[in-house]
């Protein structure tokens, strides 16, 4: 749905340079667009704040509302581009020779303009007029809309990640060294006279297992504190809620019916800081999404030189760093499972115990592995998705399926739809500039090396950034935009220049899988694959990235995106 909102952002900026630069609209059609300038403001407040929510959490009619908005914006874009590009080509034409050859020509080209200029300003008609129809559907559905809207978001959905809280040990692959080596540097045997308060942060993009990992070292050493409790934080966090889940996951018997009790933060905040300050404890603070939650989080934890220990994830860089301002503090950067471990864990999860990968499955196995890239929650939905439940193994033709699916968005089932879940949280947590910027990078085929400057280039042309402070050039702006996607984990550092700015960069394969799936959804791209076919809906093409030598037409991976919108 944000996508919505990315494809009024450009527009909005569009028309108001349309009315500023006074093109010879004619008094009806320059009233018209006023009033639909104030109407696609009013609508973009409320797409804003549908586009931070999950599909899933919203009503249908709102759903479909917002694509028709959204195809609105697309349309309307395309109108005043063209009627501006025609004002002006019409206003700085070819001087030629004044004879009558060249002036026939010239009269018949005005005459042919004239008529391009009335089309447009008939697209740009139609457009008000389909606005305005849309603003009485808003009014209609506005009231309906908020109310259900908060109780869709409150409603009973099972977050995914709640299984990695729960996880048997004896289900995991390849995490006993690192859970040890982080709980070797928790307790430093070098430095056992400092007591002070140590926190480890565990960082890296979702579904590498942080929760896991986090859950394995808490398990361990837990025996080893007076007192100790897991809780999540999520994008959205009820700061209240946690604070008395710390305080009854501290001591069931003491606060059993603080769920009911009325705290405000300040009082429950006292009241953690009363119980922990001569105690040594152990608490997981799990999915941190921002730095003003840990703010407010961290005032709970008395400081007490009692050998205590915090232990935090998240997927986001900053808030990592915010989590360990101390040098004492950790931040321990989540690596993927290397091809033994990886191999170990979808074996597990496909074949029965004790027996191998068939001779002519081994190949397709290992090539859906590489695109996994070692992360764990990857590997086990692709073993989900092949796994058969008459312990005979599945036909290659479905393996094959799976592995032409990855990276295309189309991989279908309950655990696929939990991965891309997970996945999700990092998408919806943008920003929606951010947002239009990401789905973007769908246009590039899936081990494509990116160059950063050229991709913020593009950006620019697209209308994705949009000139704020006036001391900042759009490119700059853009590099600001491309540091937050590498600072949020969702795309990958391959090169760096000398000085160390980034200079090349890719997505993981499930990340673009993803963006390919939303991409599709909310016809912002058009895939053309030679091994797909055409990955989009019948809607008019926004965007068309040839991949994969699509018609022979190349196999460079840039020239293959260069055709866009």
């Amino acid at each position: 749905m944000e996508v919505a909102a990315g494809a009024m952002s450009p527009l909005l900026r569009k028309l108001s340079d349309l009315l500023v630069a006074e093109y010879t609209l004619g008094e009806q059609v320059k009233k018209g667009v006023q009033s639909f300038l104030r109407e696609l403001e009013m609508m973009y407040v409320v797409v804003h704040k549908v586009g931070d929510m999950p599909p899933e959490q919203l009503d249908e009619q709102v759903r479909i509302w917002a694509g028709k908005v959204r195809e609105l914006s697309y349309n309307m874009e395309d109108a005043v581009d063209g009627y501006m590009f025609r004002v002006y080509h019409g206003s700085h034409g070819d001087l030629g020779p004044n004879n009558m050859k060249n002036r026939v020509k010239k009269f018949f080209k005005r005459t042919k303009k004239l008529f391009s200029k009335g089309k447009a300003l008939h697209q740009i008609s139609n457009a008000i007029q389909d606005a305005q129809d849309l603003a009485k559907e808003l009014g209609e559905l506005h009231q309906r809309y908020m109310l259900e809207a908060r109780a869709d978001g409150m409603g009973n959905a099972i977050d995914p990640r709640l299984k990695a809280v729960y996880r048997d040990i004896t289900e995991l692959v390849g995490i006993e060294n690192t859970r040890d080596e982080l709980i070797k540097k928790l307790f430093d045997e070098y430095d056992m006279s400092n007591q002070r308060l140590k926190t480890l942060s565990i960082l890296g993009i979702g579904g590498l297992g942080k929760t896991t990992l986090a859950r394995a070292v808490y398990d361990k050493i837990r025996v080893h504190f007076s007192c100790g409790v897991f809780v999540s934080v999520s994008r959205n966090p009820d700061i209240t809620k946690i604070f008395k889940k710390m305080l009854y996951g501290l001591d069931k018997i003491k606060f059993a019916n603080i769920n009911e009790a009325f705290r405000d933060n300040e009082q429950l905040i006292d009241e953690l800081r009363e119980f922990l300050q001569d105690k040594r404890y152990l608490i997981i603070i799990d999915d941190i999404w921002g730095e003003e939650a840990w703010e407010i989080i961290k005032c709970v934890f008395s400081k007490n030189n009692l050998g205590s220990r915090v232990i935090t994830t998240t997927r986001i860089t900053r808030v990592s760093e915010a989590c360990c301002p101390s040098s004492d503090d950790i931040i321990h950067k989540t690596k993927s499972l290397n091809s033994v471990d990886s191999r170990k864990l979808f074996d597990k999860r496909i074949f029965p115990q004790g027996s191998e990968c068939p001779n002519e499955l081994e190949q397709v196995s290992r090539e859906i592995l590489k695109k996994c890239g070692g992360v764990p929650l990857a590997i086990i939905t692709m073993a989900s998705l092949l796994a058969s439940n008459d312990q005979h193994t599945k036909p290659k033709y479905q393996w094959d399926n799976i592995l032409s699916s990855i990276g295309h968005g189309l991989a279908e089932g309950g655990s696929a739809k939990d991965m891309k879940r997970v996945l999700s949280f990092s998408y919806y947590d943008l920003p929606s500039h951010l947002k239009t910027c990401l789905l973007y990078l769908s246009i590039f085929p899936e081990d494509c090396e990116i160059n950063r400057d050229r991709l913020i280039w593009r950006w620019i042309a697209e209308s994705f950034i949009q000139g704020g402070e006036q001391e900042v050039r759009l490119f700059e702006l853009g590099e600001r935009y491309f540091s937050e996607l590498i600072n949020r984990n969702l795309i990958q550092l391959v090169d760096v220049d000398f000085e160390g700015r980034a200079r090349t960069c890719r997505l993981h394969d499930m990340v673009l899988d993803l963006i390919c799936s939303l991409s599709s959804e909310e016809n912002f791209v058009t895939i053309l694959d030679s091994k797909q076919g055409k990955n989009s809906s019948d809607s008019i093409v926004r965007r068309l990235s040839f991949q994969n030598n699509m018609s022979g037409l190349t196999t460079n991976c840039a020239d293959a995106t260069s055709l866009s919108k």
